[in-house]
């Protein structure tokens, strides 16, 4: 197997526990021949300034899969599907306190500080039409298109490249990241990651979040596949 690019997760996977830059995966980052897509839960500017400051081409998910843009461009290719998102928010807002996250600069999502019911949350949603889903990535919880996730984002910004998805090796720790593994080429999951995210790898690091990126990175090194 030969890969012709990576796509990486930020928030417990390139980063220290305390969120972080870890600096010896940024290194690592640096070292590659090949180019590095970072893929995030956050918000596009926050995904865009991270690649700047690792040194990278400026190729970024983000917003779930809601938001891809390459070199910097500063606008950015959007999704459409906040509509339904604020409908389900205005629902479950009737039952919960609900507190948004970057309001001003989400346009495809919509994310929730981690202080309420979760699968209260969900079981709810089950009750109505909504063609949304909740999701925990450890850091906010989204309420997003079920049509729109890492792995739709990263089909569509490999075709922006010029790539296919099957040509990334993927890194992430979260149940965020499980679409983005099955669209590319091969998944490694980071030993901090959640269950979810290590039953669709293939293969789990020993090491944890930016230690475990690196093992990652030069685990495909001593196998020649980048």
């Amino acid at each position: 197997m030969k890969f012709k690019a990576i796509v990486v997760d930020i928030d417990g996977t390139i980063t220290c526990e305390n969120r972080e830059l870890h600096l010896g995966a940024v290194k690592k980052i640096r070292s590659l021949k090949v180019p590095v897509v970072l893929a995030t839960g956050n918000i596009l500017c926050y995904a865009r300034t991270t690649s700047k400051l690792i040194g990278l081409e400026g190729a970024v998910i983000a917003e779930n899969g809601g938001a891809v843009t390459v070199r910097y461009d500063l606008n950015g290719t959007f999704e459409e599907s906040l509509k339904e998102c604020e409908k389900a928010f205005s629902f479950l807002s009737e039952h919960f306190k609900l507190t948004k996250l970057d309001p001003f600069y989400r346009k495809t999502e919509i994310a929730l500080r981690r202080d309420f019911d979760l699968e209260k949350a969900r079981a709810l949603l089950e009750t109505q039409n909504f063609d949304v889903e909740m999701v925990d990535t450890k850091y906010a919880i989204h309420i997003k298109s079920t049509r729109i996730n890492k792995g739709s984002g990263l089909r569509k910004l490999a075709g922006m490249m010029e790539l296919e998805a099957e040509d990334f090796v993927a890194i992430g720790d979260s149940e965020n990241d499980a679409e983005m593994f099955e669209a590319a080429g091969f998944g490694i999951a980071v030993a901090n990651g959640d269950e979810r995210i290590k039953e669709v790898a293939n293969y789990v690091t020993e090491a944890s979040f930016g230690d475990g990126a690196i093992e990652a990175i030069e685990f495909l090194e001593s196998n020649g596949w980048i």
